[in-house]
């Protein structure tokens, strides 16, 4: 054997036991790799998903929790109307459609919606109106807006209380719900003109108010959102 043969065979060694306490070796008490299908399986079939939460969910809705027997016609709509009157052939043929709409879930909803909506439009918030309003309805509000504007306007709105929220509506016209509430509420509402001087309102009398308002929403769409479709007063 001569030198040059020794000297590569010295090398082969030395990379091998450089390569050993690198890398390591297995012992069979590795830890398997990580597996993400299983572990997707193990939470439920969960999947990776981008969440994007979107604007506007004002009014949700919850599926109806589970009870030990189904409510009898006659209580179905308990405390919200009486069986037999239109408001309730509403809102049966609705949950015939989609059985996780909860009235009352999407009463406590509209609350929020209303107070969202005069406030955003007290304050000339087109964003937020955009997310909350059809576009027949958002038209209406912005044309009032910009003539407010026009004459160089603010107007300043305090919510007071909510006195009611009344479901009085609820119908079904092909795939689209359409449900109405009357709001009685008291605000202090005033508007003042570019020197500040109130040209409507008051800055201190408390207000009683109605309003009328239609919501509606597709019920085969996955938006879970509904908007507002209708206004109507009686002041």
């Amino acid at each position: 054997m001569d030198i040059y043969t020794i000297i590569f065979l010295a090398l082969a060694v030395f990379i091998f036991l450089r390569l050993r306490s690198v890398l390591g070796q297995r012992t069979g008490n590795e830890r398997p790799p990580f597996d993400r299908t299983a572990a997707r399986n193990a939470l439920g079939g969960a999947q990776d998903k981008n969440v994007v939460t979107m604007p506007g969910k004002v009014i949700d809705q919850a599926p109806l929790a589970p009870t030990a027997e189904p409510a009898q016609p006659s209580d179905r709509w308990k405390g919200l109307t009486e069986p037999g009157t239109a408001l309730a052939q509403g809102l049966d043929a609705i949950v015939d459609k989609d059985s996780t709409f909860d009235p009352r879930h999407f009463i406590s909803g509209a609350r929020g919606a209303y107070e969202m909506i005069v406030l955003a439009f007290a304050n000339g918030d087109r964003r937020a109106l955009r997310d909350l309003l059809s576009s027949e309805v958002y038209d209406s509000f912005d044309a009032a807006i910009k003539e407010r504007e026009k004459n160089e306007q603010k107007t300043e709105t305090r919510f007071v209380s909510i006195d009611k929220a009344e479901l009085v509506g609820a119908e079904l016209r092909d795939r689209t719900a359409q449900l109405t509430i009357r709001f009685v509420s008291q605000m202090i509402s005033a508007t003042r003109d570019k020197s500040g001087n109130i040209v409507d309102g008051s800055a201190d009398t408390v207000a009683d108010i109605t309003d009328i308002w239609t919501f509606a929403r597709d019920i085969t769409s996955r938006d879970p959102n509904w908007k507002l479709v209708g206004t109507g007063s009686a002041n």
